[in-house]
């Protein structure tokens, strides 16, 4: 499977830390058949009472008024979903590449299930994501050759 890079849009709300806010916040979108493939949830290091919810997809007029009825509005933080095939050494080289590329990092989350992996890259600017997203596409592609 060739590495696919994506544009994303996040959907965000903060939210008080406390338990069952995660399930309170997703309920709407399970209401209405939101197909998630990306949900993050995390505190403010410092503030631990405060924290965030994200989530991606959100496709459609009825999981957008889900979303927007749950608190959740669409993210400023440019993002890439990249997939593909897992190999040894495949996040330090696109790492590598992005920081060679002098590009800094709001975020990333990565995970391998199986012999895929995904992940997801928050940028600083749209044009840091749009640069990033050619780097990815390199350095994937040349290290699926070593």
């Amino acid at each position: 499977m060739a590495v696919i890079v994506r544009k994303a849009v996040l959907w965000r709300k903060e939210i008080e830390n406390r338990p069952g806010v995660l399930a309170t916040t997703l309920e709407p979108l399970a209401r209405a058949r939101a197909d998630l493939k990306v949900v993050m949830g995390y505190r403010f290091p410092g503030m631990e009472s405060q924290g965030a919810v994200e989530v991606y997809p959100v496709s459609g007029k009825t999981a957008g008024e889900a979303a927007r009825g749950a608190g959740l509005r669409e993210s400023e933080i440019p993002t890439l979903v990249v997939e593909g095939d897992n190999r040894s050494g495949l996040g330090h080289a696109i790492a590598q590449a992005i920081a060679d590329g002098g590009i800094n990092l709001s975020f990333v989350l990565a995970q391998v299930v199986g012999r895929k992996y995904a992940a997801v890259f928050g940028f600083e600017s749209d044009a840091d994501a749009a640069r990033a997203a050619s780097l990815i596409k390199k350095a994937s592609s040349a290290q699926r050759s070593c």
